[in-house]
């Protein structure tokens, strides 16, 4: 496969992370977590004190980020932050980063020029509808609040925080509001994406139905 790309794209908690991922693997090619970009930013805000409703702070701090991404390890200044953006402070404020049209416009340069470079997976709120409307595959992977709260709230359990099952529902649908009704590169399902539902399906599953229309 030279220079694919193939984008999936959907709300929080859906899956697209874990999916794009084993498909990465499943293919050979480089997978970009472009949500992990937009948790960088926040979590760099937050160590720093920034108030990230402050718009032109925000941006002057994105200015002078360097992110990246390497065997799957997301970088922020050339350290590895896989864990900390995962914290539910950064899930809690990130929908107020990523509607910042600077900052989106920085991050999906970043996408692009790694995109250019080599055969890639993206998934995110708006990697068919903007940041690659020319994709060769588009996903858009969704399932309902209650069973993405599940999931977020067993994954957090696991690494130790002290969580409330329904607040994070309350958190999902809130952030689905925000992403879907933000006036810059909302979360939308491209024309031409295919819609994948993940509730009560095992990711084995889901992973076998895009592989297959991929290799249709």
């Amino acid at each position: 496969m030279n220079n694919l790309v193939i984008a999936v794209d959907g709300p929080a908690g859906a899956g697209k992370s874990t999916i794009a991922k084993i498909i990465a693997d499943k293919l050979g090619i480089n997978y970009i977590d472009t949500g992990a970009m937009y948790r960088a930013i926040t979590y760099k805000c937050l160590k720093n004190n920034i108030d990230v409703e402050n718009t032109d702070e925000v941006v002057k701090l994105a200015k002078n980020t360097d992110i990246d991404f390497k065997d799957n390890n997301i970088y922020l200044d050339d350290k590895i932050i896989n864990d900390e953006i995962r914290t539910v402070d950064v899930s809690n404020n990130v929908s107020k980063v990523s509607k910042i049209k600077e900052v989106r416009n920085l991050l999906v340069n970043v996408q692009r020029n790694i995109g250019s470079k080599s055969s890639v997976i993206l998934d995110g709120r708006d990697i068919g509808s903007v940041v690659f409307p020319n994709a060769d595959y588009k996903f858009y992977i969704v399932a309902t609040p209650e069973e993405r709260g599940s999931r977020r709230f067993k994954e957090m359990k696991e690494k130790g925080y002290d969580v409330n099952l329904d607040e994070i529902i309350k958190d999902i649908v809130d952030r689905d509001k925000m992403d879907m009704n933000r006036k810059f590169a909302p979360l939308v399902k491209a024309d031409d994406a295919l819609e994948i539902d993940t509730t009560g399906k095992s990711i084995d599953k889901v992973v076998a139905e895009v592989v297959s229309k991929i290799k249709a």
